[in-house]
């Protein structure tokens, strides 16, 4: 016989059932959001020295929020961007195939500096296969905003063309001189902005220069704040779906322009002369400041970016890297040596040496990479396409990098090493440089001079590259000279052409 305290029981046990199932579906819900694959936001900085963040020894620029990605995850002291400029650079980043096998290998400039010239660079293939199509094909939602530097609109080098959903920016690294452009892209449109139009390389008489003068080459509108604003509006927008976000912002390449409030927060600490634009690029009264301002304003934007991950609740399911596209600069009043820029380090921009190519990279996956750790294994951009690939599921083996995933993770003892990296350059007189273990080999001008002679450092006991050891060891000579003839393929224009003398023209 069924009582009314029995029937309450039962009654309660269903109620407390289904109450019950309410909170374990959201729970499971998040559980499978939180096992999902991760999703991705690659940051890269533009003409960075190795040098100039804190966490790698900055001692007069600020950078806190670098250095606390730096301290929050794991920063790398031996790697390298896959060329000492631009346009390869993010060529080898996109496709995962070092300077030898990379369809771009130089900063072949098409068009010119006005609006009505822009032409961009060489285009990249149609037929590329990218970091962001290999993610598109993995599910991701996948966008680009800052410096693009492979293709403009209505060439085979448009984003859109090469698995991004989304970009926004800079197509033309020529355009990327100013800061305060007349307007940046979207999607293959044209976005108008606040801005008046000037030659960005102008000069100034310091004669007669003024406030005014200098004003000339200031805007309203700060490219790389409007790359924020739709970096953070992408965020929003996939923030329940896997993405790939890219993130080549164009700071601190010249030209010397920064928000004012920033450059004040380094008026009077530096002792410093007014550059006139003698030596391109835009006039700057206070070019120390304002170089130091640059890199303090790309920090901020690196902190909005993480503060809004956390505020969407993905902070655990995201990793976030930071490296640069090659050395810093060497001219047109940014002074390296003052700021230490690539730490001692031989060469920058345009050189093979270790300053030119050695960069910065930090990363950071909560629950995942360690927290405040440091690693001296050998890697190249080049590796980042094979990490992504391992991070995502299948492993993919049309590359020249290797996953840096077993490092990340702290087992480093899976990890596979390089026999070698392979760099060639055909800028700049032409330039080799190959790294086997510690030894590292630099040739110079081989354009003019194919049978010019390796110069040899051991980097374990001459990270500097000061003392050349080639004729004590001609055996290692003759193992660089065999990658050399295996690692070069023909590249498809000849003026890229400076190794093999059946095809190079000098």
């Amino acid at each position: 016989m069924l009582t009314s305290n029995s029937f309450t029981l039962k009654k309660w046990m269903f109620m407390s059932g289904k109450i019950l199932l309410l909170f374990i579906i959201p729970f499971n819900s998040i559980a499978q959001k939180s096992n999902s694959k991760p999703n991705i936001i690659y940051i890269y900085a533009d003409d960075l020295g190795y040098g100039e963040l804190g966490s790698y020894g900055q001692t007069k620029i600020k950078t806190p929020n670098l250095d606390q990605l730096a301290k929050e995850g794991m920063r790398f002291t031996q790697h390298y961007s896959g060329a000492p400029v631009c346009a390869p650079s993010r060529s080898i980043l996109m496709t995962g195939k070092h300077s030898g096998h990379s369809y771009i290998r130089g900063n072949y400039e098409l068009g010119g500096f006005a609006d009505s010239l822009e032409g961009g660079q060489m285009p990249l293939h149609e037929g590329a296969y990218t970091v962001a199509k290999m993610l598109k094909e993995r599910g991701y939602s996948t966008g680009l905003i800052g410096k693009w530097g492979m293709g403009v609109t209505n060439t085979t080098g448009s984003p859109l063309k090469h698995g991004f959903d989304y970009y926004y920016g800079y197509l033309d690294q020529k355009q990327a001189h100013n800061f305060y452009p007349t307007h940046l892209w979207e999607n293959d449109k044209w976005d108008a902005l606040n801005n008046h139009s000037f030659m960005v390389h102008g000069k100034i008489d310091p004669k007669t220069a003024t406030d005014a003068d200098f004003n000339k080459f200031i805007g309203k509108d700060y490219a790389p704040a409007k790359m924020t604003q739709k970096a953070l509006g992408f965020l929003d927008k996939n923030k329940n779906n896997p993405f790939y976000l890219y993130l080549p912002f164009p700071l601190p390449h010249l030209a010397l322009q920064a928000p004012e409030e920033y450059v004040k927060k380094y008026i009077g600490m530096f002792d410093e002369k007014p550059y006139y634009g003698e030596n391109g690029y835009a006039p700057s009264k206070y070019p120390l400041s304002t170089y130091a301002a640059m890199i303090t304003y790309l920090d901020d934007q690196v902190g909005a970016v993480m503060r809004k991950v956390k505020e969407l609740g993905l902070d655990n399911n995201t990793i976030i890297m930071f490296s640069s596209d090659n050395g810093a600069t060497f001219s047109a009043g940014v002074d390296s040596k003052f700021f230490n820029s690539v730490s001692g380090l031989r060469g920058l921009k345009m050189d093979l040496y270790e300053g030119g190519i050695r960069v910065p990279f930090l990363a950071r996956w909560p629950n995942k990479i360690k927290a405040n750790t440091v690693s001296d294994h050998v890697s190249g951009q080049f590796d980042i396409m094979a990490t992504f690939a391992e991070i995502t599921g299948n492993k993919i083996t049309n590359t020249d990098g290797i996953s840096l995933l077993p490092e990340l993770l702290g087992k480093s003892k899976d990890q596979q090493k390089h026999g070698f990296l392979y760099f060639e350059y055909p800028e700049n007189g032409g330039q080799l440089a190959v790294r086997i273990g510690n030894w590292k080999g630099v040739k110079l001008n081989v354009r003019n001079k194919p049978d010019a002679k390796w110069q040899l450092f051991d980097l374990e006991k001459d990270r500097n590259e000061s003392t050349d050891i080639a004729s004590l060891h001609p055996q290692i000579i003759a193992e660089m000279n065999a990658i050399v003839k295996r690692e070069h393929v023909h590249p498809h224009i000849l003026d890229w052409e400076f190794i093999d003398p059946k095809i190079s023209r000098k």
